[in-house]
């Protein structure tokens, strides 16, 4: 390492001795021109020289070599330090360091750096053991023989400069054990010493006048190396040094830094008293904590307040839309209701005339007047008949009524049609083929009020509808059913042909040669006794089985295809209540029936399919109620279950699978659930749930029952109203007042012995149903068929048996073996695409992502308080940080960076995992649906990139305004936010990969290790290859970096001393944001892999 120092070290000697005769010397009167001329003549090309010199071979520590050399070493501006040396000393050429000294001195300096290090030189030529002149001495200085012509920039070995020793010149220092002197850089202050009689030192330098020489006097000064080695040649703080050789004090509302040329204004708003070193800005991070506290008011205040009036707004609208609606059914009734009253008296007329002259040439005519109100649904003002006797109406007279009747009828109907009409505007039904006509009436609904309106008429239609289809003849059904204004969901039918499940590994089986089907249009239960696969079986046919050994086959509409290809109509509700508790009710159901609704629907649609939702589910009275959390309640768990449902029936499936919906609800819940459930089949959906011990009346509303024994068997598959009868002719008969479904399952459990005069073992019960249907009988329960003695359990207990004999080893192997298959399995069940069947298309990625944007930013912001604890830790993580670290010249703030990298590190990190871990369950809902992943984790990162922005801010509000560093605030700011942005990501990934409990220990762990890494690399160079791995070197010297550049002149030695030290490149601020930024980069491309791979539970 130390044979790379003089590379740049002699750049800089040299340059203070070169720029010193590059001044423009014929300025100063007391100059000769011979001199000048001298000066001119052999350095005119030295500044270009230079500045390639130091570009090439300093480059890592000079950011602009000519603005450098200038700041260090241009006099031009005030030469009276050289004028005055040549006065009292003659030529300064003779007395100015060589090359070769000048390296000669670098050396010694830097193998000696640090505090309290001696001053002097190894021996040389002209200061050694047997020659020690006066020049020697610190503070003293030599000329050479005036007939040696000496190159100051190409000498290679040091001249002999023994003759007319002097001390140094104001403004120069001169090195013990050194007999040349050198200019001082600006920002230093190197007036003559003084000797202190009662320390004996040389004042303001640490050097003491030799003994045994009492006519040596106190020189110059006589070291310029890095602040640590030579503070006292440093200009003081509270003062600047506009020359080598003068110090002024700094006035009032000014401030002097170490080794200033010059006093710079204190900000507004900040009092700065004279000779203050350095001004104080707490201010400014009190003024900037107002104004982030204010910004965060003004977005969560009226983001809440846009959020609520919007509501408020929806609310009205719907409350006006029912209301109208309400009114107009009432209206209608009322018209209904009259109309009959007209029909009524209409039909008395006719009935009348007809029997009292019945003219053969008018019963054409009232028979086209009946069906007309027969077929009119609008009601028709009453008509008088004259009491008068009808036996004295002539023909002309009748001719007459008829045709008054006849206008009165016409006028009716123009008046009812006029009426529909204008109904018709809001309540048509319209057909979802026709889209010109739906493109024409979403653009006359153009508000909440008219869509509602339409929403709430359809609604109250079906009502009508519901009620007149009980009594329906047959041939009403089959129009009804043919009819092209009913929109009708694609039928799904599942069929499965011995269906066995078997999990890997260990080789149980959980199904076995299971034979059925599921029908469009009907409710299956699914019940058993614990144990009898009852979820696996359902999972089996939603192709949610993984891990497992699948044969036998599965057919939809008759055939093979898979399951997922077609998801987007297939709804699957888990046995969890798995929505968002920070979301109210319609919320959560509005962004599901956005997202996986056909993207060919129209607003007006959607607004139809939620409200039917809300209605038939019960929830009109929660709808605007946050759904609620562990933490904060929220509503029922009754009203949680119903909306758990209802994030499925949306989306409108065709095909809906339902694990236990009904488990911890009371009868009226789970009533309520099941009709809503009715609605739907009468839509033609597919449904099958799994039961627990439903009461009678429940029982009754499922169309087909799935009734499994232990071991995966079946028992029974078919109607619910055919159970009693088939389990009766097996001898099984329920007793009175017994639930018929507890029974049967009591039977299977072994818990209750049947009622019958023939021995049934409930063990035979499977085998008995697969001879009932005629299906083939597994090899191994072939003999059971035959005697119908060798029972299932006994069957399984051989197996395991078996397994038991297994020595340790190959069960491990096994067992490591089933692991890798499950994750294996994993993977592919997560990353195949199938192809697509459903005829659906749902919203592009795009459009989810505004969805999902939309939703995730109503969490954030109902999170406010979360947040606002995070920004108060990090408030005064900053001022405490602030408080106890300094940042230090010599390292420029390394160490008190070091910790800020942590502090933040942890910090953020952390926050960051609530992104992904609390809500983990609700994306594995949402993506097995077929909901956008991309999407998802786009949306949450977007909004997460407000924190990004505004966490360096508020941390920096305290630290940088406590320590105040050089370095602005802007630079560190952009560091913090690379920094926040690289840790949120890797907080991605915890989140993802790790149990919250891990995540947060790694997430606490991981900044600490790194950032001891990084910073014990810099005094272990073989840790640097391992170090540059860590994000945390990088954000380190991006800090160092930033803050040294604020160091020059004086500080041009500490700056690439302490850089090479470090290991750290000037040029390298912008290399070091990109890595921090593709760190946090490469950390979501892995947590989003993750998303995807990673086994959904």
């Amino acid at each position: 390492m130390n044979k790379h120092r003089p590379n740049f070290l002699f750049i800089i000697g040299l340059c203070s001795s070169a720029m010193l005769l590059l001044a423009r010397c014929q300025n100063v009167a007391s100059l000769s021109q011979d001199v000048a001329a001298f000066y001119d003549h052999s350095f005119s090309n030295l500044t270009s020289i230079l500045t390639e010199e130091m570009s090439s071979r300093a480059a890592f520590c000079i950011a602009d070599p000519r603005t450098d050399f200038n700041m260090a070493f241009n006099y031009s501006s005030n030469l009276k330090f050289l004028a005055t040396c040549m006065e009292k000393q003659g030529d300064v050429s003779l007395r100015l360091c060589t090359e070769a000294e000048i390296k000669f001195y670098l050396n010694n300096v830097f193998e000696k750096a640090g505090p309290g290090s001696s001053s002097s030189l190894i021996p040389n030529r002209n200061c050694n053991l047997s020659t020690w002149i006066s020049g020697c001495e610190p503070g003293w200085a030599c000329r050479t023989d005036s007939t040696v012509e000496d190159d100051l920039l190409h000498s290679k070995e040091i001249p002999l400069r023994t003759v007319s020793c002097q001390a140094c010149c104001e403004g120069f220092f001169c090195p013990h054990g050194l007999t040349c002197m050198m200019p001082c850089p600006l920002g230093a202050y190197c007036p003559l010493a003084k000797s202190n009689s009662t320390t004996g030192l040389c004042e303001p330098y640490l050097y003491q006048l030799p003994i045994g020489h009492p006519n040596h006097t106190c020189g110059g000064a006589n070291i310029w190396a890095d602040i640590g080695s030579s503070q006292e040649i440093f200009c003081s703080e509270g003062y600047y040094c506009p020359t080598t050789i003068d110090k002024e004090q700094c006035g009032s509302g000014h401030y002097c830094r170490r080794g200033s040329t010059s006093e710079r204004r204190c900000s507004k708003l900040i009092q700065c008293k004279s000779n203050t070193a350095n001004q104080n800005i707490h201010a400014y991070g009190i003024m900037l904590i107002i104004a982030l506290v204010a910004l965060l008011l003004i977005i969560y205040s009226c983001s809440d307040q846009i959020l609520a009036i919007r509501d408020r707004r929806q609310a009205k609208s719907r409350e006006r839309a029912a209301r109208s609606v309400q009114e107009s059914e009432h209206a209608r009734a009322k018209w209904r209701a009259a109309r009959d009253a007209v029909k009524k008296h209409i039909h008395g007329l006719q009935a009348n005339l007809s029997h009292k002259f019945s003219p053969k040439k008018h019963q054409d005519e009232l028979r086209i007047l009946d069906r007309a109100d027969l077929e009119d649904e609008n009601f028709l003002s009453p008509l008088h008949p004259s009491k008068s006797g009808a036996s004295q109406f002539s023909s002309v007279e009748l001719d007459r009524r008829l045709n008054e009747s006849s206008n009165q009828t016409t006028r009716l109907h123009a008046l009812t049609d006029e009426s529909e009409s204008y109904q018709g505007s809001t309540f048509e039904i319209q057909d979802i083929s026709t889209r010109k006509r739906k493109a024409q009436k979403e653009k006359k609904m153009s508000n909440d009020t008219q869509i509602f309106k339409y929403a709430y008429a359809q609604i109250e239609k079906e009502k009508s509808q519901e009620q007149k289809n009980g009594n329906l003849t047959f041939s009403q059904v089959i129009s009804m059913a043919t009819s092209s204004h009913i929109k009708k969901r694609p039928l799904i039918e599942v069929a499965f042909k011995d269906l066995t499940i078997t999990l890997k590994g260990r080789q149980k089986c959980l199904l076995k040669c299971l034979n059925g089907k599921i029908m469009p249009g009907h409710i299956a239960a699914i019940m058993g006794p614990s144990g009898a696969g009852k979820t696996t079986f359902l999972s089996a046919l939603a192709g949610k089985a993984t891990a497992c050994t699948r044969s036998g086959l599965v057919l939809i509409n008759g055939k093979p295809e898979p399951i997922h290809s077609y998801r987007k109509i297939i709804g699957f509700v888990p046995q969890d209540d798995i929505v968002h508790g920070n979301l109210t009710v319609q919320e959560n159901l509005w962004f599901s029936a956005r997202c996986r609704l056909s993207s060919d629907f129209q607003e007006v649609d959607k607004v139809l399919i939620l409200e039917r939702v809300i209605e038939n589910l019960g929830l009109q009275e929660v709808r605007d109620s946050l759904v609620g959390t562990v933490e904060k309640r929220g509503i029922s768990g009754g009203q949680r279950k119903r909306v758990n449902v209802g994030l499925e029936m949306v989306m409108e499936p065709s095909l809906l699978f339902l694990d236990e919906p009904t488990s911890g609800l009371d009868s009226s819940s789970s009533r309520l659930l099941l009709q809503a459930l009715r609605h739907e089949a009468h839509a033609g959906v597919n449904i099958c749930m799994v039961v627990h011990q439903p009461s009678y009346a429940l029982f009754q509303m499922f169309d087909d029952l799935i009734l499994l024994a232990k071991g995966g068997l079946m028992v029974y598959l078919g109607s619910v109203r055919k159970v009693e009868e088939y389990f009766g002719g097996l001898g099984i008969y329920v007793p009175e007042h017994i639930n018929p479904p507890d029974y049967y399952i009591d039977i299977l459990e072994g818990l209750v012995e049947p009622r019958t005069s023939s021995v049934v073992n409930y063990k035979e019960l499977p085998l008995r149903w697969m001879l009932h249907n005629g299906y083939p009988i597994p090899e191994d329960m072939q003999s059971s068929a035959t005697r119908l003695a060798v029972s299932v359990s006994g069957r399984i207990d051989s197996t395991d048996n078996v397994c038991d004999e297994q020595t340790f080893a190959l069960e491990l192997w096994q067992d490591v073996r089933h692991n890798v298959e499950v994750r294996r399995d994993h993977i592919y069940h997560n990353l195949l695409r199938w192809n697509d069947l459903s005829g659906r298309r749902t919203p592009s990625i795009i459009v989810q992502y505004k969805y999902f944007l939309g939703r995730t930013s109503k969490q954030w912001l109902r999170e406010a308080r979360l947040q606002a604890t995070d920004y108060l830790i990090l408030l005064i993580a900053g001022a405490c940080l602030g408080s106890i670290t300094k940042i230090s010249d010599a390292n420029f703030g390394a160490s008190g960076y070091s910790y800020t990298i942590i502090a933040v590190s942890l910090l953020c990190q952390i926050a960051a995992l609530r992104s992904f871990s609390l809500d983990k369950l609700q994306y594995w809902r949402e993506s097995a649906s077929g909901m956008s992943s991309l999407a998802h984790f786009m949306a949450k990162d977007t909004i997460d990139h407000f924190n990004t922005l505004i966490k360096p801010a508020v941390y920096l509000s305290m630290f940088y305004f406590f320590t105040n560093p050089r370095s602005t605030f802007f630079d560190n700011y952009v560091v913090l936010v690379c920094l926040v942005y690289c840790v949120t990501g890797m907080g991605y990934a915890f989140a993802i990969f790790l149990d919250p409990g891990p995540a947060q220990l790694f997430s606490v762990l991981l900044p600490v290790c790194l950032t001891l890494i990084a910073t014990q690399a810099l005094n272990n160079h073989s840790l640097m290859s391992i170090a540059n791995l860590c994000y945390p070197k990088w954000a380190l010297e991006a800090f160092v970096i930033a803050n040294a550049k604020r160091y020059y002149g004086v500080w041009l030695i500490t700056r690439c001393a302490a850089l090479y030290e470090l290991g750290f490149s000037l040029h390298a601020w912008g290399l070091c944001i990109f890595i921090i930024i593709m760190t946090g980069v490469f950390s979501r491309i892995v947590a989003f892999i993750g998303m995807l791979t990673l086994p959904k539970k």
